[in-house]
């Protein structure tokens, strides 16, 4: 079953624009099948996760560029970064748009060859977990339970066994790769630990006591998660709001089923009731604008804001002009209450603030609040972002 990716168009302009494009992400996303989906007929296909094909790649990179004449699909080129010295010379000697269509899971060396060696020659689109937008469920706990990861979406009963093989893949293989461990037992530890604080304030202080290592090892191996792309840290506003403000980012996985996979979760029952239901449910919405970003091939313009009073918005979208205040809260009766940071931010008049400030919740519809305040359900929310942004 292919499932239409709002990454499609993007990707379909930056193939009539550029000679190569890339499409990372986490694996499992999707990547190799929405490429092939929109390649041409004729294009090529070749995985450089195959060990055949991996080594004949390295050991003669020229003799294996000349096997496409037309255009090919090179699929985890992670594997062998210095074949990108061989794209960029085959690039420059014939810059035809959409000629290479790449794709890579690991970000720290992907994009540390990329930089080196196709700068302005290759287009760079990441592809995330599907978004609510992509793959829409009316049970909001049901989506959560499955996330977004395509194999487990599509089939929800396999989830369990599903995400099990998916974590021990990824310590495997990646972090043996990217932090060549030979035990990582304490990186799971500190996988399972950043899950449980998913929603919160980052403190790497607070990790490093936790897990026992020091806290230049717990930033790398955050570093490993974001180029992973399994974590998303959200930096916090720097504006000048006239009182001090926490500059810690605030951690997300961005898939939900994963988050509740790794503290342990029993049940989709579980879930928003639970101790973390409203950090999983902000979470949602955050990741969901990330994802919305992401499709657009920009930088996600996202930020939140927190006073050390503990005061604060979940999410600021900079518009450029304008700054759009977003706060999530798990409730379906939206009160006045759940409006006090958002009024009292409209009321500072410290930043160009858009006319509107949203509350994204489980009400049922969109509902006028005061000051031009919005109570948005979280499924039309995708909707109404896009619009947005568009």
């Amino acid at each position: 079953m292919f499932v239409s990716r709002h990454l499609s168009s993007t990707l379909a302009h930056a193939r009539a624009s550029f000679p190569a494009v890339l499409v990372t992400g986490a694996r499992q996303t999707g990547k190799t099948t929405l490429l092939r989906h929109q390649a041409d007929p004729d294009t090529a296909y070749a995985t450089l996760d195959d060990p055949l094909t991996r080594s004949f790649a390295r050991a003669d990179p020229k003799g294996f560029l000349t096997q496409f004449p037309a255009s090919v699909i090179l699929d985890e080129v992670q594997y062998v970064p210095e074949l990108l010295t061989y794209l960029k010379i085959a690039i420059d000697a014939d810059r035809r748009p959409g000629r290479f269509l790449l794709s890579g899971s690991q970000q720290f060396p992907l994009m540390r060859g990329v930089s080196e060696s196709l700068a302005g020659r290759v287009a760079v689109l990441d592809l995330l977990p599907f978004s609510l937008a992509e793959y829409p469920e009316a049970d909001l706990a049901g989506w959560l339970w499955h996330g977004g990861y395509p194999a487990c979406a599509l089939n929800p009963a396999a989830r369990d066994l599903w995400l099990r093989s998916y974590v021990q893949t990824y310590l495997e293989r990646d972090v043996r790769e990217l932090l060549e461990l030979r035990e990582v037992a304490a990186f799971e530890r500190f996988l399972m630990l950043c899950a449980a604080r998913h929603g919160q304030l980052l403190n790497m202080a607070h990790l490093s006591r936790d897990c026992g290592v020091t806290q230049p090892t717990i930033k790398h191996w955050l570093s490993v998660l974001e180029a992973s792309y399994l974590i998303y840290r959200l930096p916090a506003w720097s504006g000048n709001l006239g009182k001090r403000l926490t500059r810690s980012p605030k951690l997300y996985f961005v898939d939900p089923a994963l988050a509740l996979y790794l503290t342990r979760h029993p049940s989709p029952a579980s879930v928003l009731p639970g101790p973390m239901g409203g950090a999983i449910f902000e979470g949602l919405i955050v990741t969901e604008a990330l994802k919305a970003c992401a499709a657009r091939g920009k930088t996600p313009p996202l930020y939140h804001l927190r006073s050390q009073d503990g005061t604060g918005i979940d999410l600021l979208l900079d518009l450029g002009s304008t700054i759009l205040p977003i706060e999530i809260k798990l409730t379906a009766t939206p009160a006045l209450g759940h409006l006090a940071s958002l009024r009292a931010l409209r009321k500072s008049g410290s930043a160009p603030w858009h006319p509107q400030g949203w509350l994204v919740c489980n009400t049922a519809e969109v509902q006028p609040m005061p000051d031009g305040m919005l109570a948005i359900p979280w499924s039309r929310f995708p909707a109404m972002l896009a619009e947005l942004l568009s």
